[in-house]
């Protein structure tokens, strides 16, 4: 146990204390993100844009282009999720929890893909050295590009892309010494496996009661 602390603890030792301060904000905050997107609750995003733009700061001191991208989009991409989840008609919200069709999965498969290319251009731009982290950093932000934006259009399929993500991202980010991000997205991993099951239910009562 002791030595599970000390992981943890070793990458902060050095740390300013204003980043460790930054850093637990964004913690807090994540979680709570995750967790209102699980209930489709519009807090969702305001959460969301504190934890974002603050681990955008973060990630760029840290030199993490690629992550600090994501991130970046993050946050241009809540506003717009914002919008699109508090749209009403007739007093009813106009984009309900639903499943991709076949177009929706073509358009996230080709965000995927040209995240990817963009995130491996941007590091050898940057003249980066890459190695095996830098190209998961490249697949990675192609899953969260596309599920950020089948979250925005409440599409199920979001939480399949965060869980294969978070699981990715969980031992990256404890190998480049962020121990309190690498826990945080354990706990994404976990909230966001209960998301999909809420969602899927919803989905479910929903198709049975029409």
């Amino acid at each position: 146990m002791n030595q599970i602390f000390d992981f943890f603890l070793e990458a902060y030792r050095n740390t300013p204390t204003y980043q460790i301060v930054l850093e637990a904000i964004a913690f807090v905050f994540g979680i709570a993100s995750v967790w209102y997107a699980k209930k489709a609750n519009i807090l969702v995003y305001p959460t969301g844009i504190i934890c974002t733009v603050i681990t955008v700061y973060l990630l760029f001191i840290n030199d993490y282009i690629g992550d600090m991208m994501m991130n970046f989009y993050y946050s241009i991409m809540s506003i717009y999720g914002w919008w699109n989840w508090s749209r009403k008609k007739n007093e009813k919200y106009v984009v309900p929890i639903s499943r991709t069709n076949k177009k929706e999965k073509l358009i996230g498969f080709g965000m995927f893909v040209v995240t990817m290319i963009i995130t491996y251009a941007v590091y050898t731009g940057f003249n980066y050295e890459m190695k095996i982290p830098n190209y998961i950093d490249v697949v990675t932000s192609g899953i969260f590009f596309t599920a950020m934006w089948y979250m925005a259009t409440k599409k199920l399929e979001n939480w399949t892309l965060w869980i294969i993500g978070d699981l990715i991202t969980i031992p990256l980010y404890a190998y480049r010494g962020l121990g309190m991000l690498s826990l945080q997205y354990l706990i994404f991993t976990i909230l966001a496996i209960q998301g999909y099951l809420a969602w899927k239910k919803h989905l479910d009562n929903n198709l049975q009661t029409a």
